[in-house]
């Protein structure tokens, strides 16, 4: 067992109804990988999926913004001029990034 991290295995019994609500539990919590997740359950007594839609949006938000910064940034080295239009464009989508990150931190607070 060279140089495993984890030397000492341990064994245990269940029944196929155990089994397949130990199998149900991993995939409800997106796990694959069974050993991981007895060892979470046993030494933590708990495990949580959080699944936040809005986080996916900020993501997709922040791409979106990173690439309309990136479309100003080449027109302002083009044509050495900035709109106003350009400023708005950003300012929104850095409100839009904001309100996605207000809810993600309200959701988080209901955590306990």
């Amino acid at each position: 067992m060279g140089k495993r991290k984890r030397n000492i295995p341990l064994f245990f019994w269940v029944t196929e109804d155990e089994k397949a609500l130990i199998e149900q539990k991993m995939r409800e919590h997106g796990v694959s990988n069974m050993s991981a997740f007895l060892r979470k359950m046993a030494i933590d007594g708990y495990s949580i999926r959080l699944d936040f839609p809005e986080l996916r949006e900020l993501v997709s938000l922040m791409r979106r913004s990173s690439n309309n910064m990136n479309q100003v940034a080449k027109r302002v080295n083009a044509t050495g001029r900035m709109y106003e239009a350009d400023i708005d464009g950003i300012r929104a989508f850095q409100e839009q990034e904001w309100d996605a990150i207000q809810t993600i931190l309200t959701s988080l607070a209901k955590i306990r």
